[in-house]
């Protein structure tokens, strides 16, 4: 029985699953996140790492395959690499068996993945870089307003006149909010509406990935936000989506999980390719 590690080193978070697997058992044994706020994001990797170890009762010797995602190949101690793309995918039939898409909404980003029931990836569109549509941007606003990161979510819910902002440009956006400001818009319809802008573009992303015959599984920190949730939902009955779109309390760790266990896969063909060698 194989024990595998995850870690998911993004730009706004570090994070850490550990796996055994045994065939189809997959078990979750410890799991961390930390949000990097300025620091070392590798130092802060390999600390939590230690820490979910610990969690697990483990060392680093324990651990037949470290995998690392995002920005975690410079980790000396990583076994392998996998694309994070890859990793969310795999993360998300972990946590939702009959999902066959996914929506992977980060710090920098939005990407829409269409899957197989294993997890591998079939298509995939990401929104641009410069884009509105990221935890970054909704992070940024959050600060500007003077409010927590965890509270953008159910201030959002409490709209009753939502303010929608450019959904071009994160610069655009950000003066429009300036303005709203002083206009004295509310920061629930504030937020709401910088919630339903993403979710517009977010939808779309998801319609030119093709075809879904399953559920679309958000995954990110921005699957954790109840209201950008909310807006997804809606969105998605505006653009005439009939596919469910569902989020997970485990959401921020998809990248994490489908790393460890594409390491336990890994290991595993290694360790049959080791076995038939040694008998020829």
């Amino acid at each position: 029985m194989p024990i595998t590690a995850g870690i998911d080193v993004g730009t706004g978070a570090v994070k850490v699953a550990v796996f055994s697997v045994e065939g189809d058992t997959e078990t979750c044994l410890a799991k961390r996140v930390e949000r990097v706020r300025q620091r070392d994001p590798l130092k802060l990797a390999a600390q939590i790492y230690d820490d979910a170890l610990a969690q697990a009762s483990l060392s680093r010797p324990d651990i037949a395959y470290c995998a690392t995602t995002g920005e975690g190949e410079a980790l000396e101690f990583h076994t392998g690499h996998f694309y994070s793309m890859t990793t969310h995918a795999r993360g998300a039939i972990y946590l939702r068996p009959d999902a066959r898409a996914a929506l992977d909404i980060g710090a920098l980003h939005g990407r829409a993945i269409r899957l197989d029931e294993r997890g591998k990836v079939l298509n995939y569109k990401m929104t641009s870089q410069c884009a509105s549509g990221s935890g970054q941007f909704l992070e940024n606003i959050a600060r500007y307003l003077g409010i927590a990161q965890d509270e953008i979510g159910t201030l959002s819910k409490q709209a009753d006149n939502p303010e929608k902002v450019s959904g071009i440009c994160a610069v655009l956006a950000e003066t429009d909010v300036i303005n709203m400001v002083s206009r004295g818009i509310t920061a629930p319809n504030i937020l709401k509406g910088i919630h339903e802008s993403m979710a517009d573009r977010l939808a779309k992303l998801l319609k030119t990935i093709g075809g879904v015959d399953g559920i679309i599984q958000m995954t990110g920190g921005l699957a954790l936000d109840t209201g950008l949730v909310d807006a997804m939902k809606e969105a998605m009955a505006r653009e005439k989506v009939s596919v469910p779109i569902e989020s997970h309390p485990d959401a921020i760790y998809a990248g994490a999980f489908g790393a460890a266990l594409w390491g336990a896969f890994r290991h595993e063909k290694l360790a049959r390719i080791a076995a038939l060698a040694d008998a020829a």
